[in-house]
């Protein structure tokens, strides 16, 4: 396994930019269930869980034992979700922009600088952004925020698996896998998916 570094952060360090947000999203690309985004802020003498990595990379049990050092040991931290009713009113793009707004904003202390996976924040200064592709393979910051991202968008679709029975959220926590295709076919649509996404078609 790859394993991300400090690079980034340790650059805009020594610019002086001690307070270094790392933000990711989560769920995104899924047929169902909520946008999560994650922001997390290590100090330069925060101590690091060993064996933070891309999220999507870890066991869940892994992604367990780290988030709770993460919220831990990190400066700052926040955890913001969009719903899927306004992700079907104003789309994916847009909702995902609230998210990321909204886990930022509600970091404390407030950022100096931005580490971002992939998008830059449409509506912050981009001086105050670095917008890295693969970020969260790449720095510490992001990849803790896709894992504290993560750890709470599968423990929510685990939560609606029980009021939702026979999709298997648990399971796929709604991304279009075979299974997830093969019971909306059987069943249908339930409040937790996104007609925005045009998934019948």
């Amino acid at each position: 396994m790859i394993y991300p570094t400090l690079k980034f952060e340790e650059k805009l360090w020594r610019e002086g930019k001690k307070l270094i947000a790392g933000v990711d999203e989560v769920g995104r690309g899924a047929f169902a269930g909520p946008v999560v985004v994650g922001a997390v802020i290590f100090f330069p003498d925060s101590k690091i869980p060993a064996g933070i990595a891309d999220s999507k990379l870890l066991t869940a049990k892994k992604r367990q034992d780290l988030e709770s050092k993460i919220k831990k040991w990190a400066l700052g931290w926040a955890v913001a979700e969009i719903s899927v009713e306004v992700i079907n009113r104003v789309g994916i793009g847009k909702a995902t922009q609230m998210a990321f707004v909204n886990a930022v904003s509600e970091l404390k202390p407030k950022p100096e600088h931005i580490l971002i996976d992939g998008f830059f924040i449409q509506c912050l200064d981009k001086n105050i952004q670095t917008a890295i592709i693969d970020g969260d393979k790449l720095s510490i910051s992001i990849a803790a925020a896709s894992i504290l991202a993560k750890v709470y968008r599968d423990q929510l679709m685990e939560r609606q698996d029980a009021s939702y029975s026979g999709y298997g959220f648990g399971k796929h926590k709604g991304y279009g896998t075979k299974f997830h295709r093969e019971m909306i076919k059987k069943h249908g649509l339930c409040k937790l998916h996104r007609t925005s996404f045009n998934i019948i078609k």
